[in-house]
């Protein structure tokens, strides 16, 4: 199905997000399983998202943010690519354009899970919004 290309890069970021669920997991349990138990000095009971930024390392706490990130602008290109597919308008270059997406996407949580220098996390992103900014605008000029 050639217009349907575009439908690779978008289960190749569904699976990623899945490889970073289980990432989060892997790194976050050991953690909190670190932390003082219920009863013990230190212990809090009303541990919150930004309880467990302050105590938790920032190394298991990147994963998590990343992955919640990974529900924020790829929702976006979901939408945007499955559009594109049903419109016969997922090959040539917009699949492409989508390729470039999901690989500054990986690239993105990589270095945030890994590195997590903001200068680095912001060109990513900047470059993986254009990309989709392009894929938005070839399917407003498409439908309508």
């Amino acid at each position: 199905m050639e217009n349907a290309e575009i439908l690779k890069p978008v289960v190749v970021l569904a699976g990623w997000t899945m490889l970073m669920w289980l990432w989060m997991y892997a790194t976050r349990l050991p953690a909190v399983g670190k932390l003082p138990k219920d009863g013990a000095p230190g212990a809090d009971v009303g541990w919150t998202g930004a309880k467990l930024d302050a105590i938790l390392p920032g190394s298991a706490q990147w994963k998590a943010h990343n992955y919640n990130h990974l529900h924020e602008a790829p929702t976006v290109f979901y939408a945007v690519a499955i559009v594109l597919a049903m419109i016969g308008q997922g090959g040539g270059a917009n699949a492409s354009i989508a390729w470039v997406y999901v690989g500054l996407r990986i690239a993105h949580s990589l270095w945030q899970s890994l590195v997590n220098k903001v200068a680095g996390r912001f060109l990513l992103f900047t470059l993986s919004s254009l990309a989709l900014m392009a894929l938005v605008l070839h399917a407003i000029l498409a439908v309508f």
